[in-house]
């Protein structure tokens, strides 16, 4: 949600961030309509007000005087009776509206329509060479026995796979090989829900307008009847938990910044990409992940500083795993509504001949905390929204895919990387069954 003074005195700003963030909306329709709520408001105060002088005065008087002024205060209550259904039609629709409002990019974002103008920054690392033709992740996983999405998809539908024997401990290292680094570092961990209220889908900004990539849980009333919903979602990040943890809270300055990470299985629908980089376990419905979250000080130079803190953490796994990527500037089409600022880090994938995208880290500034009531309390004890952001530490399995092809061995082995062998056990090598 937006600063409504900001929206009042420059409409022009969010007409922009509406125009480059691809998003229908009529700035002038919910302007007019603010104004309607606002001296609705105004008038309903005032009518109360008067009740509360005439009612008093009525006490003290007599007679006629006492008769009229009854009539006048029922005059008072008629037009309060009919003005208050009209406040309370109006206010809800424009809650609504206020909550399609986007976040205005900032200045070093990109322009562009969708991901194919995001602005490459810079690159790490080495593109590899092989002696010999390399392998695909899934033939590689197949080779190895470590993924089976046939039985996956019998058991759950498209999309789904199982993950085993070495696969599934790889995918663990890397967890926890992930949650050491961040907690070293002074990052409190966390286990979260999953399984969410539509307030906490709201105020970290992925409802409204987001519903249909989120899974739904309800409960079938009866055989061949409407599905009922239980208002509980299955969330597609620990962000969303997390950055509501102080929901409706204030807190003190000097415990900021907050510095979180969340472990938890992340679920999506991933609707409307139908046909859309479907290989192997790319894009698939269930998956984990350990996300960093920050709640720092309402200050822009301060999240710059924090947005920099978890993109390198990011970056850190990537060059401890040895693994090629490039950090891009998201541009304004390809930006989420509530995002001020985004970079994406996308990791090399030999099968794809391309880098993709394996983290994606975000500045919100009071955006998610306006929707979440979440403050604090300044050294002179003014209260302030919060400032928020987020980024992918890992996220599996599509880690897995860089991992498996770019450590593949012409014997069909393929090593593990160094900083995991500790993770494995000791394990070097993944070896074909």
């Amino acid at each position: 949600m937006i600063d409504l003074k900001l929206l009042r005195e420059n409409p022009e700003i969010f007409k922009k961030a509406c125009t480059q963030k691809r998003i229908k909306l009529d700035i002038d329709e919910i302007i007019k309509l603010d104004k309607q709520v606002r001296e609705l408001k105004q008038q309903i105060e005032k009518i109360r007000a008067e009740k509360k002088i005439a009612s008093d005065k009525i006490a003290k008087l007599q007679g006629d005087e006492k008769n009229k002024a009854i009539k006048e205060t029922k005059i008072l209550s008629d037009k309060e009776k009919e003005l208050s259904p009209q406040l309370e039609s109006l206010e809800p629709e424009l809650k609504t509206k206020l909550l399609f409002l986007p976040m205005p990019a900032s200045p070093e974002t990109p322009e562009g329509k969708d991901d194919s103008e995001n602005k490459e920054l810079y690159t790490w690392g080495k593109l590899p060479k092989f002696d010999f033709e390399p392998l695909d992740h899934m033939s590689i996983a197949e080779k190895c026995d470590l993924i089976d999405m046939p039985r996956g998809a019998k058991i759950a539908g498209s999309r789904s796979y199982f993950l085993k024997n070495e696969g599934m401990r790889l995918e663990m290292a890397i967890m926890m090989y992930a949650l050491d680094k961040l907690t070293k570092k002074g990052f409190t961990p966390f286990i979260v829900p999953t399984l969410v209220n539509y307030e906490a889908m709201m105020g970290t900004s992925y409802f409204p307008g987001g519903e249909e990539q989120a899974y739904t849980v309800g409960v079938q009333k009866e055989k061949g009847g409407a599905i009922e919903s239980d208002n509980k979602y299955l969330t597609g990040t620990a962000e969303v938990a997390l950055t509501s943890y102080h929901y409706d809270e204030i807190l003190e300055e000097d415990t900021l910044p907050k510095l979180y990470c969340g472990f938890s299985t992340c679920y999506r629908r991933e609707a409307g990409t139908y046909g859309k980089d479907t290989q192997g376990v790319y894009r698939i419905h269930q998956f984990q992940k350990i996300e960093q979250v920050i709640i720092c000080k309402n200050d822009a130079e301060e999240s710059k500083k924090m947005h920099e803190l978890i993109l390198k953490n990011s970056e850190e796994v990537l060059q401890d795993l040895n693994l090629p990527y490039r950090v891009v500037a998201v541009c304004t089409g390809d930006m989420g509504r509530g995002q001020y600022y985004k970079n994406d880090i996308e990791t090399w994938m030999p099968s794809r001949k391309s880098y993709g995208e394996t983290h994606s880290c975000s500045t919100f500034h009071d955006f998610q905390s306006r929707r979440l009531n979440l403050r604090y309390r300044n050294s002179e004890g003014k209260i302030n929204f919060c400032h928020t952001l987020n980024n992918t530490c890992v996220a599996s399995p599509r880690i897995l895919i860089p991992i498996l092809e770019i450590y593949q061995q012409k014997d069909g082995s393929v090593k593990i990387p160094k900083v995991l062998i500790p993770y494995m056990n000791g394990q070097k090598t993944i070896d074909p069954r």
